[in-house]
């Protein structure tokens, strides 16, 4: 109730002007970023609070792109930051963007002035206005009501903060490593001398219990404290130099006479590896100014939004991009520290040699949409991120599906690690790895991870290969901690094949034919599940029996979805399952009645708002579309198969509503960029309609010009330039396409295709037309 009161308040107001009705101006309350790019920086154009209420889940604090470090306020809500609460439990270094449960939120930082008397930061919290608020890339401000002014910037490595304190010889600054907003295991605090701390955090969990990790800091002041001590449990040791707790409350604080100079600046360097290695990346990235850090991260975040320039749009939709586009871009995270150093899956030491180490994989998620971003905007990182991926095979024996620093938590279900690493393949991005990559793959689909280890990996695996499918077994104990594939069989089976898809086409390339001839097979297991006498996709039991309800919109089985939403995920063969559905005409009828189309062509954005979407996790019991959950993500560009592209267009275009420039402005988890990542290509218009393969669909643009600058390591023409004159709200349907000024016909572009053209441009009209609508301009499906 509390989500739909929001949603049909001042969100909604906003919601129809993103797209369909021009720009409104954004109440200060609602959102503070720099409000124009009045000197052409893009990132003033960037708005952190962007989904910060409303189970978004993002946070406003200050990261660069891809950065160990997000140096973030946290609220009290469970993964961070909410803009509804009004107190601040202190600025911790650890936040992932968009995630469901609680995860990072390590060694929450506070600034307080008088006696330090209280040690659990839910008491000792300090209140603040958004009035006095502001953050962009790079950086975050608040005045709190306590008169102290907190800054917050970061390096790849360090957070660094600048308090301003009021004139008092009282000026503290606590350092919790004892609370989180994970299950915390043990912590140890030392304070070296008068200007350094350092601490051992010990956690776990990320919805449910996992493997512990430890992250180490050392914070150093830029000047000496005038005094300290720590606190264990309730009770706080003036002087004290060393505290030890298990998952007791634990911290240090630092004291300074701010009488003459107020200003108190600290960087606090983190490592996954040991005390030695955040010293080392306290030395390498430490000792500056926050003025200079601050100015730095600025550029590396205006360097990175500057490789895709748009042109047109209203101001809001530009904010609303540009804003997705930096989401885009804050994870997968650094792992390794500056001299390589990093822990792996085996809880092992080792080193990176000729790439830099990555870990947080959200992989069920990011596989659809933002591992494509990367590859085409951040080729580089995504070869050392794929890199990263095969090393936890190497390490410890297997491939991750959730991994979240140093473990694996195995959240989410099927089969994601795998059409992220087959895209990474197509893409070009893991050349000399090719059959290493594909060993590891092998593996994987072919079995099941050993008992004594932590990642289920296919779990359902023995029953698939042998039955065709993953069955459906209510209750069944999980055999470890995280979800299991049997709690949802039938979703488990669509993702198992959609993965066999792919590593089909992967085993052809490289001249496995066998393999590829039996993943293909496999990919076919589609068709094990699909329940004729209802026309929709049912799980089965361990004895093979349908179960669950018949109704589609009822249906059991279906991990964050039901029948109706998982009906499409089989890009693979989307011919094969248009004949399952009866044919084109079938189909078309059953996508207009899953959009609500009709209803969609009067009033776009209220049927986004008041019939797709229910809730930030109401995922059950609908038969209509779910823009904000990731079943669904690929779902409007079916129109694309079943020879109605426009309806395509009609339908992300109308989805692109949701994104709005205001705390409410997403309608869900942003998952790591996913939803994000979403948002960035169906703008530009193009999509990776097969995830896995090399396969982009196309749209309609929301801009009349995009440039993309792209590296000539892996795009020879350095460029993307994709035109669409004129488009607007009502001229929005692609009359004619073409590419380096030659005919285009196809409602699909390969990599080749985009490594080879300059030049993308669509002539745009008020009604649709007969473009792409050939038997021939449909994405292939996979043989």
């Amino acid at each position: 109730m509390r989500w739909t009161q929001r949603l049909r308040g001042t969100g909604v107001a906003l919601a129809a002007a993103t797209l369909l009705g021009g720009a409104l101006a954004i109440p200060a309350a609602q959102a503070a970023p720099a409000a124009e790019a009045a000197d052409g920086r893009l990132t003033d154009l960037v708005n952190p609070f962007i989904g910060t209420e409303n189970e978004g889940n993002t946070y406003p604090g200050a990261a660069v792109p891809f950065g160990m470090v997000q140096f973030s306020p946290d609220t009290g809500h469970n993964t961070g930051y909410d803009h509804s609460d009004t107190h601040i439990r202190g600025f911790s270094t650890v936040h992932l963007s968009g995630v469901g449960c609680g995860l990072g939120g390590d060694l929450p930082v506070l600034p307080t002035t008088g006696d330090v008397k209280e040690t659990d930061y839910a008491k000792y919290a300090a209140e603040f206005s958004h009035d006095d608020e502001k953050a962009s890339p790079g950086s975050y401000q608040v005045g709190l009501k306590s008169g102290i002014n907190a800054e917050l910037t970061a390096t790849k490595r360090t957070g660094v903060q600048r308090y301003t304190f009021p004139a008092t010889d009282k000026a503290n600054v606590l350092l919790n490593a004892g609370q989180s907003l994970h299950k915390t295991g043990s912590t140890k605090v030392e304070i070296l001398d008068s200007r350094t701390v350092r601490t051992a955090i010990t956690g776990s969990g990320f919805c449910q219990d996992t493997k512990p990790y430890t992250v180490y800091t050392i914070t150093r002041f830029d000047r000496p404290f005038t005094t300290s001590g720590t606190w264990k449990g309730d009770t706080v040791t003036a002087g004290s130099k060393k505290s030890s707790a298990g998952d007791e409350r634990n911290g240090a604080y630092v004291r300074f006479d701010t009488s003459k100079d107020r200003t108190v600046e600290a960087t606090t360097a983190l490592s996954y590896v040991d005390a030695k290695g955040a010293a080392l990346n306290l030395r390498a990235e430490g000792g500056r100014s926050y003025d200079r850090v601050e100015k730095a991260a600025q550029r590396a975040w205006e360097d990175r939004l500057d490789d895709v320039r748009a042109q047109g749009g209203s101001e809001t939709v530009r904010r609303t991009f540009y804003s997705s586009l930096y989401r885009s871009f804050l994870a997968p995270n650094i792992g390794s520290d500056v001299d390589g150093r990093y822990t792996g899956w085996d809880q092992k030491i080792h080193r990176a040699k000729g790439f830099t180490y990555y870990q947080n994989w959200s992989l069920w998620d990011t596989y659809r949409t933002q591992a494509q971003l990367l590859s085409l905007l951040a080729p580089h990182e995504s070869r050392d991120m794929a890199l990263s991926v095969l090393k936890i095979d190497e390490e410890s024996g297997w491939l991750p599906k959730w991994g979240y620093g140093t473990v694996e938590t195995n959240i989410m279900t099927g089969d994601p690690v795998t059409p992220f690493l087959t895209n990474a393949y197509q893409q070009g991005l893991l050349k000399g790895h090719e059959e290493e990559a594909y060993r590891a793959l092998k593996k994987n689909a072919d079995g099941v991870p050993p008992t004594d280890s932590a990642p289920v990996g296919r779990e359902a695996n023995k029953e698939y290969l042998s039955e065709g499918f993953a069955p459906y077994i209510k209750g069944r104990p999980h055999a470890k901690p995280g979800d299991s594939d049997y709690d949802h069989g039938a979703s488990a089976t669509l993702e198992y094949a959609l993965s066999d898809a792919m590593l089909g086409q992967m085993a052809g390339d490289l001249g496995h034919e066998a393999d590829a001839e039996r993943y293909a097979d496999r990919a076919q297991n589609y068709r094990k599940i699909f329940d004729s006498s209802t026309g929709f996709f049912r799980a089965r039991d361990a004895a093979g029996a349908f179960t669950g309800p018949a109704d589609p919109a009822k249906s059991e089985g279906f991990h964050e979805g039901t029948s109706w939403q998982y009906q499409w995920l089989v890009p693979q063969d989307l011919p094969g399952m248009v004949d399952l559905i009866g044919g084109k005409q079938a189909t078309n009828d059953r996508l207009d009645s899953f959009f609500a189309y009709e209803q969609l062509l009067k009033d776009p954005a209220k049927t986004a708002r008041e019939v797709w979407v229910n809730g930030p996790y109401d995922y059950y019991n609908a038969d209509k579309y779910n823009p904000q959950n990731e079943p669904d993500l690929i779902a409007p560009y079916t129109y694309l198969s079943t020879g109605q592209p426009w309806k395509t267009t009609d339908v992300v275009h109308a989805a692109l509503t949701l994104f709005t420039d205001t705390p409410t402005g997403m309608t869900g988890n942003d998952d790591l960029g996913t939803m994000s990542a979403w948002n960035v290509l169906s703008s530009i218009g193009v999509f990776p309609v097969q995830p896995g393969t090399d396969t982009w669909g196309l749209s309609t643009p929301v801009f009349e010009r995009v440039d993309l600058k792209l590296d000539r390591r892996y795009y020879p023409k350095g460029r993307l330039t994709v035109k669409a004159p004129g488009t607007s709200d009502t001229d929005r349907y692609i009359q004619s396409a073409r590419t380096d000024g030659a005919d285009y016909g196809k409602t699909y572009l390969t990599t080749d295709d985009i490594r080879d053209t300059r030049e993308l441009s669509f002539t745009v009209g008020d009604k649709p037309s007969e473009w792409g609508t050939s038997e021939d301009a449909a994405p292939p499906a996979l043989k």
